[in-house]
């Protein structure tokens, strides 16, 4: 894959974390005249950072910003973000669009399977982590229809397997990861590559909070370790490691590909 492309690079949840190093890492392979990045995220100061870096490596860029609180977001949000950043530009002015799906929460640890029921909880909860991703994707390729596109879910082994504590989890994210295996299908004879990566066990907040909520002392208590022994991957790590599954594409449209393969 040639990342050296005029390419329009969009991510969400870029404030911190994956997704900031998702922005930073992808951002200094952009080397093409007239790329453009664009960052989604729910910190302004935080997404102003993420902004700093990449200009401090590529000051040619042209970096957006955009505070958006996907409990709420709808898809004229996005297709409103996406016409801003063009500015009526045409789109085939892109030799490729990447937009990278990585914001997401982890939900609430402490419940059972059992307990899991209010409804307006779980519509919120949805509309984070499912509905809004599924509404900026359509947007996304609405706006570049005819050029080619890669598609990046953020996944995560909690996608296949279940684990106690995660029902929230692990529900959305095998909704999401087969919403992007659908995609990836109707899309095999166009322009779109789909991409289904699952990280790892990475040193972030959201381990944090399995780590100290977590109802399972199992569970709880292998982050813990994992944590205390420095045996947790960095974002760096993995999203390198991401940048050279990018560059090899030796997987298939819509395959899942874990840092660990």
């Amino acid at each position: 894959m040639n990342l050296e492309q005029r390419t329009y690079l969009l991510v969400t949840g870029a404030s911190r974390g994956i997704g900031r190093e998702m922005a930073q890492q992808l951002a200094r392979q952009l080397k093409a005249a007239g790329s453009m990045v664009v960052l989604m995220g729910r910190s302004e100061s935080l997404l102003q950072e993420t902004k700093s870096t990449i200009l401090a490596d590529r000051p040619e860029l042209a970096v957006h910003t955009y505070l958006l609180e996907l409990a709420t977001a709808d898809s004229s949000d996005f297709a409103r973000i996406l016409d801003e950043t063009l500015q009526g530009k045409d789109c085939k002015e892109f030799e490729r669009a990447i937009v990278v799906h990585n914001a997401g929460t982890l939900g609430d640890t402490s419940k059972h399977a059992r307990e899991i029921g209010d409804t307006k909880v779980l519509e919120q909860y949805y509309h984070i982590n499912l509905f809004s991703a599924l509404a900026l994707n359509a947007e996304f390729m609405r706006t570049f229809a005819g050029i080619p596109k890669l598609v990046v879910n953020l996944s995560t082994l909690a996608a296949l397997e279940p684990f106690p504590s995660m029902a929230y989890y692990c529900t959305v994210k095998a909704a999401r990861e087969m919403y992007f295996r659908v995609l990836a299908l109707e899309e095999s004879a166009g322009k779109t590559l789909v991409l289904n990566y699952a990280p790892g066990v990475i040193d972030t907040q959201m381990t944090l909070q399995v780590q100290t909520e977590s109802h399972d002392p199992g569970l709880a208590a292998a982050f813990k370790e994992q944590r205390e022994s420095k045996t947790m991957l960095t974002p760096q790590q993995t999203v390198l490691k991401f940048v050279q599954v990018l560059q090899a594409k030796k997987f298939k449209s819509g395959d899942h590909v874990d840092y660990r393969d």
